[in-house]
């Protein structure tokens, strides 16, 4: 994609039920489909996060995947979870009609309110033919969520009364469309790290990081030009991080909220 080639959506397909919208996209990306084209369903059976987790999407739940070719360098596809990042946030303030509080961003991929996850994107590429084609994988639990044992979670509707699932999916629309053009394909990425730093939590923030082999303790101190976390260590460094999952140390086990506007 690039300025004079803006993203455009209208086509939405919505299923009843399907395996995973994700899959789903993948599919049809290997049968010569494109994009731009959305697909939702009303009920996920094999729904998939980040690292081959499920991901339980009950009723009240929405479950959407954005297939398009996104007309970028492989090494910047990455970037799609942080421009769909920003695009949800800004889609959730929308359909609520106001500022939610404690939402925010955690890297690489969650939506949450106050300390609780409220949704997260997967993003999955494949080369389908000469075609690099990419799936924005978003759930978030808007009137409804599921109980994840050990794990704090919530849905949207309890911090924003009368927000519901068509109204959210009609404002990620828009919000997609805005954040990819001002992506251009990597070339406007340090405008969507601009945002999506304003989205997430404060630099100085206790944070600590599960990276497979290690657990890395420290303070956030934001995202590199590329993406990768960057935290200080307990004794001074700065460590980049570019695949982990980052759990919130503020003493409680809760984040204190921050609300964007």
């Amino acid at each position: 994609m690039s300025p004079s080639d803006p993203f455009t959506s209208s086509r939405r397909l919505i299923l009843e039920t399907i395996d995973s919208t994700n899959a789903e996209a993948l599919r049809r990306a290997m049968g010569g489909e494109r994009g731009p084209l959305w697909i939702t369903a009303r009920e996920q059976t094999a729904g998939r996060g980040r690292s081959g987790r499920a991901w339980l999407a009950p009723a009240g739940t929405l479950a959407a995947s954005l297939l398009m070719a996104p007309g970028c360098r492989m090494e910047d596809l990455h970037q799609l979870a942080f421009v769909t990042g920003v695009a949800v946030h800004e889609a959730i303030g929308r359909a609520a009609g106001q500022a939610v509080g404690g939402l925010r961003l955690k890297w690489p991929n969650d939506i949450l309110i106050g300390g609780a996850k409220a949704g997260g994107i997967l993003i999955e590429t494949t080369s389908a033919g000469r075609d690099v084609v990419a799936v924005a994988g978003i759930g978030l639990n808007v009137a409804a969520n599921p109980h994840v044992e050990g794990r704090a979670v919530t849905h949207i509707a309890s911090h924003a009364p009368g927000i519901d699932v068509d109204g959210l999916l009609d404002a990620l629309d828009g919000a997609m469309q805005r954040w990819l053009a001002v992506w251009q394909g990597g070339a406007g990425f340090a405008h969507v790290r601009s945002a999506w730093m304003g989205r997430t939590g404060a630099p100085g923030e206790a944070i600590f990081v599960n990276a497979g082999v290690e657990r890395i303790d420290g303070t956030f101190l934001g995202i590199d030009g590329s993406g990768a976390l960057l935290l200080r260590d307990p004794g001074g460094s700065i460590r980049r991080v570019t695949y982990g999952d980052v759990s919130l140390d503020n003493g409680s086990g809760h984040a204190p909220e921050r609300t964007i506007r």
